[in-house]
């Protein structure tokens, strides 16, 4: 009875995919057509409800960012953050020409959205350095840009022989953002497709998927923004996902109609396989993407909300898009799939019975002998997860800039005339119960002035009001460094409940290296919890589409160990040395804390991807073979190629991170084209065939009490009615 109900849930997936396959097919007019007013109307509408890109990187609930708040509720309106005009003159900083230049360009920084006041000058001890602070009443991310790049502008004219002027501060940071890398990954991606299939049309329809996908999606994000916190890099991020498993999904469709119609298939029957057979591990697939970048709620960050929102709308686009406008695309198309052929690259592909060939002799290779295969392929992954216990959380800040930046000229020289602190001062924030109060805040100030590591330590501030106190603290070492944060640590812990909490003033500690400290104490706290619940969800996907809880488990371990290998190279790139410099990276680099975290969602949710793409073939091997090492064999010779081309062309979108101008992008890019990369060969191409060999048949086993309790979301493919045994597909 229970099979019975299975094929009859089974035949009625297929049947609404073939319906689906033959209106997109029949109406392929219309379905190009809405497409494309979808695409222009989204361009044309969505700009008019867009937010501004925001992101809060404060941890809720913590001290940096009671310090934050704090000083914007009871200091008029200052935000506690600044954007920072620092300028050199081998005449002197105080010199009247140089001036009467700074204090014009100051005056015309007030006039600008989002300026505030400016503080009073500080002039470096030589007197060749002067600073000033203009106050931002409101969050740096939510400077306009245009403020950004009319301050940049203004200092451009001012930089010449005898003077240099630099600008820091994160709205001077968003404005010198360079196109993204999207563009790069697209013609990545193209010349990979271009190899994989040799012919400018097949190249063709799977980068058409990509760009409505990134057409549409894109401007959807900036309306998002205006209802969610969403990152200005969020774009980027959702853009290449998108690209990547938007091509991926569209290859595996494209794959299969150009197996059935090499068999003699009518266009009409090719369609209607590729959609219902690989139509349905793309719904799988794209799917477990979305579920695992949904887990990243799970943190309670409401810009990591932001980005699970806008990739997983992006990665619902492209597999929409997969299963509907592609199927019409292919339409047209047709016989000519293969038409434009590229010299050199256009010869044809072996036919199914020949292709793969290579991938079976490997396979019954690895399965000849599982146990030195998992060892061999263990020990790789352990040697390259190894550099992660070495792994240093926090911001890449301007010094890790390019030098050409106007961010990192004011790091330099804030650095060479006030020394490295300066480039991150703390921030005390106190609320007093009384004015009196105020001469404790002044006693404990004189205090932390006498603590080593200290440089310097401004002059309390009062509000008017006399219940809060404001004081800034400059280390003697740089923000990312390890005595600034044992700084934070004794302020906190020791200096500041001894002086003040016996007085009853609730003193808080902010700034940058704060503000590190506590977002990565907060995300190590939930950690466990996010990577309990992707993990817990992706199984039982697997377990619900496969009937098989061990190749769940399985798959699970695998994704681990893949994700592992990737913080490790990340954290080769981040400390310095070859692989920095071939990033462009100056130096060794703190990871920010939520790089890791985002790469686990996001690579859990892709290695799932190739995870059901093989599976699902070797299931339906396992099927009519009833043979687990025969399932297995096959399994992977059909399904080598297209995984390699897929990943291929994810490895390649990923690199495309290394022309971002965000330090934190390209560790991101180069971890996650890592992972990808170690998925589609270690580990899908060593580990799963010798594992699946030494489990034999337990590969399929499922307890009855299992069975009854997880809903069935069966991946297996199904072969539409209408096609004769001649043409039944063979190639996934």
């Amino acid at each position: 009875m229970k099979r019975t109900t299975d094929r009859t849930d089974s035949s009625r997936v297929s049947g609404r995919l073939a319906r689906l396959a033959a209106f997109a097919y029949r109406r392929r007019r219309a379905m190009v057509a809405g497409w494309i007013v979808a695409l222009v109307a989204v361009i044309a509408l969505a700009p008019r409800i867009a937010g501004e890109f925001t992101a809060d990187y404060s941890a809720p609930g913590s001290d940096s960012q009671a310090a934050r708040q704090l000083v914007e509720e009871r200091f008029g309106g200052f935000s506690g953050e600044t954007v920072d005009v620092v300028w050199k003159s081998r005449a002197g900083a105080r010199s009247p020409a140089v001036k009467r230049k700074i204090d014009g360009l100051v005056a015309q920084a007030q006039t600008l959205a989002g300026i505030e006041r400016p503080t009073p000058p500080v002039y470096s001890p030589d007197g060749t350095t002067g600073v000033i602070r203009l106050e931002l009443d409101r969050a740096g991310s939510r400077v306009p840009i245009e403020t950004g790049e009319e301050l940049i502008d203004r200092a451009d004219e001012l930089n010449g022989p005898g003077l240099t002027v630099g600008l820091g501060g994160q709205p001077i940071d968003q404005a010198e953002g360079g196109p993204g890398p999207e563009t790069t990954g697209l013609f990545a991606a193209m010349a990979v497709l271009l190899i994989v299939f040799g012919s400018l049309v097949a190249a063709g329809l799977p980068l058409a998927v990509a760009l409505f996908g990134l057409g549409i999606s894109t401007p959807l994000i900036g309306a998002l923004a205006g209802i969610a916190t969403v990152p200005e890099w969020a774009t980027a991020v959702a853009g290449l996902i998108g690209i990547g498993v938007g091509i991926d999904y569209a290859l595996l469709v494209l794959t299969r109609f150009r197996a059935a119609l090499n068999r003699g298939a009518s266009s009409e029957l090719a369609v209607g396989e590729a959609v219902t057979t690989a139509g349905r591990s793309v719904l799988i697939a794209g799917g477990t993407v979305i579920v695992s970048m949904l887990g990243l709620f799970v943190l309670g960050l409401d810009y990591m909300n932001g980005v699970a929102l806008s990739a997983s709308l992006a990665v619902l686009i492209v597999m929409s898009a997969a299963i509907t406008l592609l199927p019409a695309l292919l339409g047209f198309a047709d016989h000519r799939v293969d038409s434009m052929r590229i010299p050199l690259l256009g010869r044809r592909a072996a036919r199914a019975t020949d292709r793969g060939q290579l991938a079976s002799r490997w396979s019954r290779a690895v399965q000849r002998r599982p146990w030195a295969a998992i060892a061999a392929g263990a020990a790789v992954l352990v040697l390259l997860s190894a550099p992660v216990l070495g792994i240093r959380l926090g911001f890449p800040d301007a010094g890790n800039g390019s030098p050409d930046n106007s961010t990192r000229v004011a790091y330099d020289l804030t650095a060479q005339g006030f020394g490295k602190g300066a480039n991150g001062p703390l921030t005390l924030a106190a609320e007093l119960p009384d004015p009196g109060a105020a001469q404790e805040v002044r006693a404990t100030l004189d205090q932390i002035r006498a603590l080593p590591g200290v440089a310097s330590v401004s002059e309390a501030r009062i509000n008017p009001q006399g219940n809060a106190a404001l004081a800034t603290i400059t280390p003697t070492s740089s923000p990312q460094s390890d005595a600034t944060a044992d700084l934070v640590d004794r302020l906190r812990e020791d200096v500041l409940p001894k002086s003040l909490g016996t007085a009853g003033v609730d003193a808080h500690v902010g700034g940058t290296a704060a503000l590190v400290l506590d977002q990565s104490d907060y995300l190590s706290a939930r950690l466990p919890v996010f990577v309990g619940a992707v993990v817990g969800v992706s199984l039982l996907l697997l377990i619900a589409a496969f009937r098989a809880p061990l190749i769940a488990v399985k798959a699970g371990v695998m994704n681990l160990l893949s994700v592992g290998a990737a913080f490790g190279v990340l954290t080769l790139a981040a400390n310095g040395g070859f692989l920095s410099a071939l990033l462009g990276i100056d130096g060794e680099v703190p990871v920010p804390p939520f790089i890791p975290v985002m790469m686990f969602a996001i690579l859990f949710g892709l290695s799932m991807d190739y995870e059901v793409f093989l599976l699902s073939r070797v299931r339906e091997e396992y099927a009519k073979l009833r043979d687990n090492s025969a399932a297995v064999t096959e399994g992977l010779a059909r399904t080598a190629r297209v995984i390699t081309a897929a990943a291929a062309i994810m490895v390649v979108v990923f690199l495309s991170f290394a022309v971002s101008d965000e330090v934190f992008l390209r560790l991101f890019g180069v971890g996650m084209a890592t992972a990808i990369l170690v998925d589609a060969t270690i580990i899908r191409m060593v580990l799963v065939p010798a594992v699946m060999q030494v489990l034999g048949r337990a590969n399929w086993w499922m307890p009855r009490w299992l069975d009854r309790i997880v809903p069935r979301f069966d991946p297996e493919v199904v072969v539409p009615e209408s096609l004769s045994v001649r043409e039944r597909p063979v190639e996934a």
